[in-house]
């Protein structure tokens, strides 16, 4: 068996990088508490993934850290070596080249990824089985569903950033996938995001609570004047000075 203790770096990125940093483990649960589209709005609308990617249950929700993964279009060689050495609470980052008619992820591997305490799989490919995946209770986001099978050919690389349904993920960025989409959240930002995600939370709930006692949209959102330098018109014009807009 060759020693390979004490060889030299290698000059270029290898295929397989294991040590990455993650955030802080409660810190990720916080964010989770979120709704992806609070997070996504928080921190200045940034983080959306595609909206093409979607759940292949509506119940289906997750948080953690990104692990991310390029595979060749209909080719899961590399995904099947990043559920080798992915960790507990990680959620695969798979791009594999946005091909929809694919079915790079299904029951088998959804198991192996269960096994090993996986939080999800977000590909910009196909996957199948999702009947077995939703019994299985792994939360899967894809661009599409298809039986069309793939081949284990290509080599790529594992933890380097991706760009994943137009949007930059780095490995240890925290994701948080819910029925409205997935977000993504740079892992040093993370707590300054959870407190602008619940001061967001508490003015919404306050907004609501408005809205019961009668209030309206027009009033809380402050469009008295933005409507009126747009030059709106109602009906109510020759009626009513305010056009039934009600005054600031």
């Amino acid at each position: 068996m060759t020693n390979t203790v004490g060889l030299p770096k290698l000059s270029t990125a290898p295929h397989v990088t294991t040590r990455i940093q993650r955030a802080d483990p409660e810190s990720i649960e916080r964010l989770g508490t979120f709704s992806a589209a609070t997070i996504h709005e928080a921190q200045g609308r940034r983080g959306a993934v595609a909206s093409r990617i979607k759940p292949i249950d509506p119940g289906m929700s997750f948080v953690g850290s990104a692990f991310t993964v390029v595979c060749a279009p209909r080719d899961n060689l590399m995904l099947q070596v990043a559920i080798h050495f992915a960790q507990a609470g990680d959620v695969l980052i798979v791009s594999a080249g946005e091909l929809a008619d694919a079915g790079t992820f299904g029951g088998v591997l959804g198991n192996a990824c269960k096994a090993k305490g996986i939080a999800a799989l977000v590909t910009d490919s196909g996957v199948r089985d999702t009947r077995e995946l939703r019994e299985l209770g792994l939360p899967v986001f894809s661009g599409s569903i298809s039986i069309r099978g793939t081949v284990k050919e290509t080599l790529g690389h594992i933890n380097q950033a991706v760009v994943l349904g137009g949007e930059l993920i780095r490995p240890g960025d925290v994701v948080k996938g819910d029925v409205d989409g997935v977000v993504v959240v740079r892992r040093e930002e993370v707590d300054d995001v959870i407190a602008l995600s619940a001061d967001r939370d508490a003015k919404e709930e306050e907004l609501v609570e408005l809205y019961k006692q009668g209030r309206t949209t027009i009033d809380l959102c402050n469009l008295h004047d933005v409507l009126r330098a747009k030059g709106i018109t109602t009906d109510l014009d020759d009626i009513d000075p305010y056009q039934g807009l009600g005054t600031r």
